[in-house]
């Protein structure tokens, strides 16, 4: 991330991007920052990871900090606002981007995997944005990250699939909701993004088969997803809501 005082379009915002310690979240954070935006990292394990995230934003010239809480389980939209309120005072862009994955096709999923994956993924976000309405200023923005999955059946990712649909309707009838506040609500969806939470890429055959689903024959990094995220927290997205936005380098286009 390079500091551009000419492209400062976040200045003086607050964002709050949930799961941003690594993947797709760092790399949303580190780009909000670099607009301008104050950044707060949110993370549920892992603090090693946090704190590289901030000081990389530190060390390019953007602020931040930290907040840590455990999303899906009871009470988790109270402790995280609570631990965001001793940061700050309002917040302007909302990214609901932590995840968990539940591989299996419908007969493998388990009750406790279904429960865990739709914790985490639909009733989360929803509770966060619930409880967050009365910090996200008029004029704001939420980005809530889906997935590809749900554009083609995707058997081996039954319930995750199910989660990000649900995700996808939530972002339709918030768009509905809050747009008399001037807030605009969208979805970004990725395809395969090369993070370390994929660490079967190490294998150049795998990695090789799922660039092949791109129309530009590569699989996606993380600054793919972040930079569409950025257009959309910017003014640039204003009169942008209520969408899914594909970045997925045409994924699937031929199926």
């Amino acid at each position: 991330m390079e500091k551009d005082d000419t492209m400062q379009r976040l200045h003086g915002k607050t964002a709050l991007v949930t799961g941003s310690g690594r993947g797709i979240g760092r790399a949303i954070a580190l780009r909000l920052a670099a607009e301008g935006a104050r950044v707060g990292i949110h993370y549920a394990a892992d603090e090693t990871a946090a704190a590289k995230t901030l000081a990389a934003v530190e060390e390019a010239g953007g602020s931040g900090f930290t907040l840590r809480t455990e999303l899906g389980v009871p009470g988790d939209a109270d402790a995280l606002w609570a631990a965001f309120d001793e940061h700050a005072d309002g917040l302007d862009i909302l990214v609901n981007n932590a995840g968990v994955a539940a591989p299996g096709t419908i007969d493998q999923v388990t009750e406790d995997d279904y429960d865990r994956v739709f914790a985490v993924n639909a009733k989360a976000p929803f509770f966060i944005v619930q409880k967050g309405l009365s910090r996200l200023r008029d004029g704001g923005r939420i980005v809530n990250i889906s997935s590809g999955v749900t554009k083609v059946a995707f058997p081996g990712m039954t319930a995750y699939a199910a989660t990000k649909g649900a995700l996808e309707v939530l972002t339709l009838t918030l768009a509905q909701t809050l747009g008399s506040r001037g807030i605009t609500v969208n979805a970004v969806s990725p395809g395969t993004i090369e993070t370390d939470i994929h660490p079967w890429m190490a294998d150049a055959g795998a990695k090789a088969a799922a660039a092949a689903f791109s129309v530009f024959n590569r699989v996606g990094q993380p600054e793919d997803v972040a930079d569409v995220v950025a257009f959309l927290a910017s003014s640039d997205g204003r009169w942008v809501t209520g969408q899914n936005i594909d970045v997925s380098g045409g994924s699937g286009l031929g199926i």
